[in-house]
């Protein structure tokens, strides 16, 4: 299925690409075909998720964060490539989540973001190598940092 299709049929708008936060390239091409894009944090528009998960925000306020970032990533995407339907595949996804001391369910926050990348790109596509990791500060204190490294044809 068109992957914009798709995206209108879920009632998603793609949020314009988000501003860089330091000296880097949000989507860097290498190697044959291959994308690796910059973390995104969860900010869209005036909209952010900021604190520690299971200390100042739930396990579900998590991964609206996580689904946000992933919305800034496609949107880094879109920019990069003009059509998501190039990508042949997500690779990976690495997902930062800013925890408590004692929260242990970073996978759970991840898979916020993960399962938007699963349905709209179905599972050949859309189910990649994937690690979830604690951490006890990010930058600016925003509750979820994803990168993924993508395939494109």
């Amino acid at each position: 299925m068109d992957v914009y299709a798709k995206l209108k049929e879920m009632g998603i708008t793609l949020p314009e690409p988000p501003a860089k936060g330091g000296i880097y390239t949000p989507v860097m091409e290498f190697g044959d075909k291959l994308l690796y894009c910059s973390g995104c944090g969860p900010a869209i528009g005036s909209e952010n998720v900021i604190g520690k998960v299971g200390k100042d925000l739930t396990l579900e306020e998590g991964q609206k964060a996580a689904y946000n970032c992933v919305l800034n990533l496609l949107a880094n995407l879109d920019a990069k490539l003009g059509d998501l339907n190039k990508i042949k595949r997500f690779v990976k996804v690495l997902g930062f989540v800013h925890s408590a001391d004692d929260f242990t369910q970073q996978p759970q926050v991840i898979n916020g973001g993960s399962q938007l990348i699963l349905d709209l790109f179905g599972e050949e596509k859309g189910l990649p190598a994937r690690t979830a990791i604690g951490t006890n500060a990010t930058p600016g204190g925003i509750a979820v940092e994803i990168e993924v490294l993508v395939e494109y044809e």
